[in-house]
């Protein structure tokens, strides 16, 4: 694993997860109360024993930057390290990242200075656990120039996925980016080949691309000479690229979640919640997720009922009730609130307590909870400031709106407030 070089794509400005995205990068949005999106490819990585790990990304990439510098810091003695590489303009490309093969593009010539024999290329807005060193292997094993990690897929979500199909050997012959209609039938293909049952292929007729790919370095660099005005892997350089090369497909058979939208965010993080055993989960010693350490206290819970939930360190929590909820690092609840099926990501910092009594002496709210608000089916960001019994409902079933002047957006039915949000006393949404 030492000649592999990985290279994480941040993605563009996060349209489909915003406000989320409204002032920090996509793979910087808070996870699972104390993660960070980035975090999941990078541990991936490092579980993998892969060390060299470059993440592109050119919008607000101030957050992610702390967050990785703070995070990640490799002994002296070897030659790993994670770092943010921003979209910049230059004399020869004055342009920003214009996709996915764009983005890999225009660095090119630093990766090449590591004289990797394969880069890994991954995307920031996933949720799994995966050992890449198997990917590889499977990668040097067909002899592939690019190999592809698939999912078998079942017809509701099929035509949301780039499709392929593939001959006996694994390698793939055709490529199809999101098809529809007639052109999504003719995508299917026997998946008894990865090892499915013939009840599971029944049931999963599509092998659908997770878009995480190894390439052979010398392909990937002639790859993107042959095509230059191609921006997307997935839609343009790969399909072309199946009637020329040996592109393998590797079978992956855990759980993996696309959390790139409002709503499949929010519903991974409160599947976290699951009982007995969540489809993810984010204990296990074998194959950790790492972020970074901030020496936080305990959570303290004063006669609170809580069922179903997840809950981050440094929280404080009053005569409240939390069912089915996630709740972020140093999360404040006061007396009387009722959250449900919500996550709340917490606070980047501790308002003093005098400074708290002030807040409320004048009239202005303080960082957290007030008293007696209820909060159901939504996503509260992070340093909110929400008042006395507020209600947060979304009374009138809205499914989508934008109130950004009032803090907050409606997004498939999710209320989901902007980071520093403040909300008054008595508001109701």
């Amino acid at each position: 694993m030492k000649k592999v070089l990985a290279i994480i794509l941040g993605g563009g400005a996060g349209t489909r997860l915003y406000p989320l995205t409204k002032l920090r990068a996509k793979p910087a949005v808070p996870l699972a109360g104390k993660y960070r999106l980035i975090d999941i490819p990078v541990s991936n990585c490092i579980n993998s024993e892969i060390y060299k790990i470059y993440v592109l990304t050119q919008f607000n990439s101030a957050s992610l930057n702390r967050h990785l510098t703070r995070t990640y810091s490799f002994s002296g003695f070897s030659e790993g390290f994670v770092e943010v590489l921003a979209a910049q303009q230059t004399p020869e490309n004055p342009n920003w990242f214009q996709g996915t093969a764009d983005a890999v593009r225009q660095y090119m010539w630093l990766f090449q200075e590591w004289k990797a024999t394969e880069y890994l290329i991954l995307s920031g807005d996933h949720l799994y656990r995966m050992d890449y060193a198997q990917f590889i292997d499977r990668h040097r094993e067909t002899n592939a120039d690019i190999t592809i990690s698939v999912l078998p897929m079942d017809d509701k979500r099929a035509s949301d996925f780039g499709l392929m199909k593939m001959d006996n050997t694994g390698r793939i012959v055709d490529f199809s980016e999101k098809p529809k209609g007639d052109a999504l039938k003719l995508m299917q293909v026997d998946t008894t080949h990865l090892g499915l049952t013939p009840e599971q292929a029944q049931l999963n007729p599509y092998i659908a691309s997770m878009g995480i790919y190894v390439f052979k370095a010398e392909v990937l660099l002639d790859l993107l000479k042959q095509y230059p005005e191609q921006t997307d892997f997935g839609k343009e350089i790969i399909p072309p690229a199946a009637a020329t090369h040996n592109i393998q497909a590797f079978l992956f058979d855990g759980y993996w979640e696309d959390i790139g939208t409002i709503e499949a965010f929010y519903d991974a993080n409160l599947a976290l919640t699951q009982q007995p055993q969540p489809a993810f989960s984010f204990y296990d010693d074998n194959a950790p997720i790492y972020t970074r350490g901030r020496s936080l206290p305990p959570t303290k819970m004063q006669n609170c009922t809580v069922t179903d939930a997840m809950i981050g360190d440094g929280c404080i929590l009053k005569n409240c009730q939390i069912h089915h909820s996630v709740l972020g690092i140093r999360t404040r609840i006061d007396a009387g609130c009722t959250i449900q099926d919500t996550l709340i990501m917490g606070a980047d910092f501790y308002q003093p307590v005098h400074e708290r009594q002030a807040d409320l002496d004048r009239g202005t709210i303080p960082v957290g909870i007030g008293e007696n608000t209820t909060i159901r089916r939504a996503i509260i960001d992070k340093n909110a400031r929400i008042g006395r019994d507020v209600q947060i409902i979304n009374k009138d079933h809205v499914e989508e709106a934008q109130r950004e002047e009032l803090g907050f957006h409606i997004r498939s039915g999710i209320v989901v407030t902007l980071k520093n949000a403040i909300l008054p006393d008595g508001m109701v949404i």
